[in-house]
């Protein structure tokens, strides 16, 4: 049976100014030395030394915190919350105080070599934004939030790669993909991998902010084969155009001659005229005519 991790939750903690704090403990400092300066009696001292470690606890309990820090606060290992406010804070002086930076990380993947859907090897690395949301959870919930954002996400990719196909080897030039390809679908591959890490990092209270592939080839094993296997779909893709250009052109032709009446063609000389130009236009050298002295027939 597994047994869910109680999830920990980030709320505010009890905290003061810090300014404030600093004037209150100066302040008593003042007050004892007035009181064993003017009347140095038993009772004078007991309530100066009182007065000295009230000022203790207000300066003991300072802290500073820079814009995007945030302090988690312990009191003998107990959660007491965490405190966002910037500048100078005070706090419980018994509190230990642990210092969360909010700020935006950038993590760049190294080149991670996986099997895309169809089993095939290729080369995927990806770039990644994150920030801490919830302070409780990266800090009790995870042993060591950066690894583990470093280990899930180097998990994400390689799941995500495996999900999809590098791209389509049954389309057909000038057609809509059939499928979403991790090198046609950039916006959907995308939002794939931000939900797939959103859904890694919940447990470490940390938030995505973008994520999207930097690198993505085939390994160098198959590489060359797919290079060739692209060129032939692009020749094939441009013979295509042509065909069906010149298939225009020739219709063209026809019917303009046969509009103007220029020419009277039975189907044997419009088949040969056809061929003719279907040679020219189509052929990937230029034309060399051949003048033919006789008839069609001789």
């Amino acid at each position: 049976m597994i047994m869910e991790i109680q999830a920990s939750n980030e709320y505010q903690a009890k905290t003061g100014n810090g300014f404030a704090a600093v004037a209150i403990g100066i302040g008593l400092i003042l007050g004892a030395a007035l009181m064993v300066t003017r009347a140095p009696s038993g009772p004078t001292l007991i309530l100066s030394a009182l007065a000295l470690l009230g000022a203790l606890g207000c300066l003991a309990g300072l802290y500073t915190l820079n814009p995007n820090q945030a302090a988690l606060l312990k009191l003998f290992g107990s959660y007491r919350g965490t405190d966002r406010a910037e500048g100078l804070r005070w706090c419980n002086p018994f509190c230990s105080r642990s210092k969360v930076s909010t700020r935006a990380y950038n993590f760049n993947s190294e080149k991670l070599k996986v099997n895309d859907l169809r089993g095939n090897p290729i080369e995927i690395a990806a770039a990644i934004v994150w920030r801490v949301e919830d302070t409780a959870r990266c800090s009790f919930d995870v042993e060591d939030f950066e690894s583990y954002v470093l280990t899930q996400a180097e998990a994400a990719v390689r799941h995500l790669a495996s999900s999809y196909a590098y791209d389509n080897l049954d389309e057909v030039a000038g057609a809509s993909p059939a499928e979403i390809t991790l090198r046609s679908g950039g916006e959907q591959v995308g939002t794939a991998l931000r939900h797939e890490l959103q859904d890694r990092f919940s447990l470490a209270g940390i938030v995505v902010v973008d994520a999207k592939l930097t690198h993505l080839a085939y390994a160098p094993e198959i590489a060359g084969a797919m290079l060739r296997r692209q060129q032939a779909q692009a020749i094939i893709a441009a013979r295509s155009l042509i065909v069906q250009g010149a298939v225009g052109m020739v219709e063209l032709a026809l019917s303009g001659l046969q509009e103007r009446g220029l020419v009277e063609l039975d189907d044997e000389r419009k088949a040969a005229m056809v061929t003719n130009l279907l040679v020219v236009l189509c052929s990937d050298h230029d034309a060399q005519p051949v003048v033919n002295t006789g008839t069609l027939y001789n």
